[in-house]
């Protein structure tokens, strides 16, 4: 246990974490399996005891994810025109797609902030943003609330844990991981509940290239085209 807390210590002091810091948030805005909030986590733990500086964890972690997201978004911006070019009115992926597009320009600022804590859901949510096609100067404001307000959970997650086990930081970092699972498993049971509770889809009336049904087609849909 000592190993691993000496390793932990020398690696969140290190005068390139902060850089570190800042890039494994951005990657996990496109490439989702990079541990970024682990690596907050951790930050906030050590933070407890001086170093690294809280402040500037809070800040590159909240700029990493910023940026990562504008880099999902901006992918999907690019792919947009193509894949709109191949959606054919009445199929499954032009209902997909018109459905993505009016819930974005309904409540996509909400879905993208909630989004922030659904593993997975940060990358497929930006991504279909750009897609659909959503104003960047919004998408920007919702993004910065997002990230700063992630970067402030995790952080501050891991800083408690550090004041609390100040003679143990790696027990801290593992009650903090541990908080942040259950935080997310709680999400995704209240979200799967919330599923099983909603009206199953109606089915669109013949000759219409639209209708009720679409509403059901998940998000999850664009995203995959």
């Amino acid at each position: 246990m000592d190993v691993v807390a000496g390793l932990l210590h020398t690696a969140v002091t290190s005068p390139w974490f902060y850089l570190v810091l800042f890039a494994v948030a951005a990657i996990d805005g496109f490439f989702p399996v990079v541990p970024s909030e682990s690596m907050v986590i951790t930050a906030g733990v050590y933070a407890a005891s001086g170093e690294p500086d809280v402040v500037a964890v809070v800040v590159l972690a909240a700029l990493g994810a910023f940026a990562g997201d504008h880099v999902s978004y901006g992918v999907g911006r690019g792919w947009g025109p193509r894949l709109v070019r191949r959606m054919r009115p009445g199929t499954r992926r032009g209902r997909a797609f018109g459905w993505a597009r009016r819930t974005m320009a309904e409540r996509g600022g909400l879905i993208l902030v909630v989004a922030r804590y659904v593993p997975g859901g940060r990358t497929a949510v930006t991504l279909t943003m750009g897609v659909v096609g959503f104003r960047l100067r919004s998408f920007s404001l919702f993004a910065a609330v997002a990230a700063v307000s992630w970067a402030l959970y995790g952080t501050l997650l891991g800083y408690v844990g550090g004041v609390v086990f100040e003679d143990d930081p790696v027990l801290g970092v593992v009650v903090g991981l541990g908080l942040a699972v259950s935080v997310t498993v709680g999400a995704e049971g209240v979200r799967f509940l919330r599923g099983r509770r909603r009206p199953g889809p109606v089915a669109a009336e013949p000759g219409r290239g639209g209708g009720v049904g679409e509403d059901a087609v998940p998000v999850e849909s664009i995203s995959g085209l």
